[in-house]
């Protein structure tokens, strides 16, 4: 698809990977309508996606404003043992990460198949194939959202409307705390600035491709963790040990939108 033929519903709009992605898009020539849980100036629609009702606001505006790729870029982090996890944060994190793009893509798609061509996009994470120790929550909900989303593509193939996941690893955002900070400079991994993880968007959305993993080595990661699974476990005691040095994220930390 051509940049300057979509009219992309972009979910997450306000947050730091949201807003480099808008303006990604918007620079080759996408117009662009943002979802998020704060009001913004311009083309934007204020809806809380964990609700039937926010669900429901958005797909009516998506569906008048002729949206014909839909961009899930929306979600809430957590870091720590699995110990910290209270459960209503980890109800918050499924509901926020995963459940929510399923319902809206649900609400969405009657009006993308009417589209001659059409996109969903889910931005997942090099987590959601590679589980890391202090990830455990997050990385089941980017596991699930990339379960759904290959599944998705599969069941759509013969429809106008293609699937797409793109897999960032850690990026310089409000979304990572400090503590997650300590942990990536205690295990050597690296963190891209968001305009890398929008212009690889852009790049996706044009090449029609079912997806794509950012950054080395994490992709040599996914597909050696794809054909190694647990014979892998040992290359993550660096990684183990640094989630006990790392404070864990407050259980009441907000969105990210």
């Amino acid at each position: 698809m051509k940049p300057n033929e979509a009219r992309v519903l972009l979910t997450g709009a306000g947050g730091g990977i949201g807003r480099a992605m808008a303006d990604a898009l918007r620079v080759v020539g996408a117009v662009v309508l943002g979802v998020g849980r704060n009001a913004h100036a311009g083309d934007w629609v204020q809806a809380d996606l964990t609700t039937d009702e926010g669900v429901a606001r958005v797909a009516e505006a998506a569906a008048h404003w002729q949206a014909n790729v839909v961009v899930h870029a929306a979600g809430v982090p957590f870091f720590g043992p699995i110990a910290t996890a209270s459960t209503a944060r980890m109800d918050e994190v499924i509901a926020t990460n995963l459940l929510a793009p399923m319902k809206l893509t649900q609400a969405v798609l009657p009006a993308l198949l009417r589209q001659p061509r059409a996109r969903v996009v889910f931005v997942g994470s090099a987590l959601g194939r590679i589980g890391l120790p202090g990830f455990a929550v997050y990385g089941a909900s980017k596991a699930g959202l990339h379960g759904f989303a290959e599944a998705l593509r599969r069941e759509l193939a013969d429809t106008p409307v293609k699937v797409q996941i793109l897999a960032p690893r850690s990026t310089r955002t409000g979304f990572n705390g400090a503590e997650v900070e300590a942990y990536n400079r205690a295990t050597g991994t690296a963190m891209d600035m968001p305009e890398t993880v929008a212009a690889a968007l852009v790049a996706l959305i044009q090449s029609g491709a079912a997806e794509r993993f950012i950054g080395l080595p994490e992709r040599l990661g996914v597909r050696l963790n794809g054909l190694l699974g647990a014979r892998m476990d040992r290359s993550f005691v660096r990684h183990r040990r640094s989630v006990s040095a790392a404070s864990p994220q407050p259980a009441s930390e907000g969105t990210s939108t």
